[in-house]
């Protein structure tokens, strides 16, 4: 078998090589732990006129733990309670697929205090420093 070339991408890598990044690790994955990944799900937050997608959460599997990727609520739409429903959307979700917990990362300028008033505990930190946010990983067992 020949020897694999390397080529760096220093920025911006196509997107078709990331998707053979997690094509191969997911191979991987599903041999060496015998749970393969479920599909992401999504609540999504529309604009009552035109019906557009305007923010949401955004979730994937996390060989039990449901991963909460991406949660975003233009300013606009703060206030309303609006997070509150996104995250019991998702524990729902997480609760029907039969997983223990839900778990995310969030930074400092983010929306710790929100999460753990939601009963979110922090589980782990990255810290800051010169260059660098402070980044929290939270979760809530099921």
């Amino acid at each position: 078998m020949a020897t694999p070339l390397l080529d760096i991408i220093p920025t911006d890598p196509n997107p078709d090589d990331i998707r053979a990044i997690v094509a191969a690790l997911n191979v991987y994955n599903t041999a060496n732990s015998g749970m393969a990944d479920q599909p992401g799900f999504a609540v999504i937050i529309r604009d009552p006129e035109t019906r557009a997608a305007v923010g949401g959460l955004y979730a994937v599997d996390g060989y039990g733990w449901a991963f909460i990727r991406y949660l975003a609520i233009p300013e606009e739409y703060r206030g309303h309670g609006l997070g509150r429903r996104l995250m019991e959307e998702a524990e729902k979700i997480a609760k029907a697929r039969g997983y223990i917990g839900l778990w995310l990362d969030t930074f400092e300028f983010q929306a710790r205090p929100f999460y753990e008033k939601l009963g979110f505990e922090l589980f782990g930190e990255l810290e800051g420093g010169p260059g660098a946010i402070p980044r929290y990983f939270l979760k809530k067992r099921l």
